[in-house]
């Protein structure tokens, strides 16, 4: 419900960054960081009721208050309940937080949302798709506590909702808020690769947890922040931007000669690798004196068809959730199966490479009408076939034109360079 007044606040300001000529969005760079939200939400589809499974096995076996929902009323002691609840959240969520930062495996997830070398809100859904295997652990005590489930989803909706709005560089300095609560300045600092801001500003709402358990840094005007990571995603791959972590990790595994190393990179402090790895494998040392963000040029027409096709894709995703909302995972596994491998060839497109429109082609000839062919048969799917097919010519129709006329110029491009190379 709230991904609407998301997407009407991103564009707003994304209408002030172009009025205002600040340069904050890039189009490749927001695509392949809302590219992740979407397969991050439609993956969820298929695995959200794992932690869900745990939170309620913990609650009916573990729970040592019972606390009925009647108790969370819009009484003197209901309201103090919510806040307390609101404040038992964003504390195990600075802990889970901090680990995700401290502990290897954990970093693999959570690098992506901090891949973006840009800072706007699309940054802030740009969010790991793989974020179902350990995050739940952290909050399993608030449900030995005994707050129920109801209470606890709806604490967290409200965190994550509020994180949205601090990924904006429009908002500065707020005063003595910056001292208590988690503002943009505070959050800025936390997506910076700079090594006076590096893992630092792990708080939700309240930035006081930070200043508690000392891992606060205030955001300097003599030191700009460079957003990013150290070990550059440098692709628009949604897919590997959530496994690329996770491969440095096996690579170093696999490599490493004591099986103790084997099994204890996972869980070592972030950054750790073998003695015996990096000596036979160094890791160049990033140098921010010479950052520049990953930014493949790619023509404006290509660009355009990129941006078009992205728009289908993010309206598709809300028929898919309705979908999922009144039917079951089966029911949207195709229709899923089709937004990613569009989202796939996007990222192609978007670095510009020389195979990426083989792979669009073969989307638009082969994988579409396949998957509109699957979801005609599939009787978990209630959709007219006349207008599916309909729907299909249409998109068919539109998407081919425009992709040869993104595709003129690269053409005569490589047609020029082809000769200028036998020349």
């Amino acid at each position: 419900m709230a991904v609407p007044f998301f997407m009407l606040a991103l564009a707003i300001e994304l209408i002030v960054d172009r009025v205002r000529e600040t340069g904050l969005y890039r189009g490749n760079d927001a695509i392949n960081s809302i590219s992740t939200g979407i397969l991050r939400t439609t993956f969820g589809y298929f695995t959200r009721f794992l932690p869900l499974l745990a939170f309620g096995f913990v609650f009916e076996n573990f729970a040592l208050i019972d606390m009925p929902l009647s108790w969370f009323d819009a009484s003197p002691a209901g309201i103090a309940l919510w806040i307390t609840a609101a404040l038992a959240w964003d504390f195990c969520y600075y802990w889970f937080h901090r680990c995700s930062h401290e502990i290897s495996v954990l970093w693999a997830s959570h690098a992506v949302h901090h891949q973006s070398e840009d800072y706007n809100l699309s940054t802030a859904l740009r969010q790991p798709g793989t974020g179902f295997l350990f995050g739940w652990i952290f909050y399993l005590p608030l449900f030995v506590i005994g707050f129920p489930l109801e209470i606890l989803l709806t604490v967290n909706a409200v965190n994550l909702i509020y994180q949205f709005w601090v990924h904006t560089q429009f908002v500065r300095r707020l005063g003595v808020l910056d001292r208590i609560l988690v503002t943009p300045s505070n959050h800025r600092v936390h997506h910076a690769q700079n090594a006076r801001y590096i893992d630092k500003n792990y708080g939700g709402m309240l930035v006081v947890w930070d200043r508690m358990f000392g891992t606060f840094e205030d955001e300097r005007e003599d030191e700009p922040v460079i957003f990013g990571v150290r070990k550059p995603l440098a692709n628009w791959n949604p897919f590997w931007a959530n496994l690329q972590v996770y491969d440095y990790l096996l690579f170093d595994a696999m490599r490493t000669a004591r099986w103790r190393d084997k099994l204890g990179i996972w869980f070592r402090r972030t950054g750790w690798r073998p003695a015996d790895v990096a000596a036979a494998y160094p890791k160049k040392q990033s140098n921010l004196d010479s950052f520049q963000r990953f930014d493949p040029p790619v023509h404006g027409r290509l660009r355009a068809y990129v941006m078009a096709q992205f728009v289908v894709m993010m309206a598709a995703t809300f028929p898919i959730a309705a979908l999922f909302a009144s039917a079951s995972s089966r029911a949207v596994a195709i229709p899923c199966l089709l937004l990613w491998s569009g989202l796939y060839t996007l990222g192609l497109l978007s670095e510009g490479r020389p195979y990426a429109k083989r792979f669009e082609l073969t989307r638009l000839f082969v994988i579409v009408p396949a998957g509109v062919l699957g979801l005609h048969l599939d009787d978990m799917v209630a959709a007219p076939g006349l207008w599916l097919w309909i729907g299909l010519v249409a998109y068919l129709g539109c998407s081919l034109p425009g992709l040869w006329y993104a595709s003129i110029d690269t053409n005569k491009n490589l047609l020029k360079q082809s000769v200028s190379d036998y020349s």
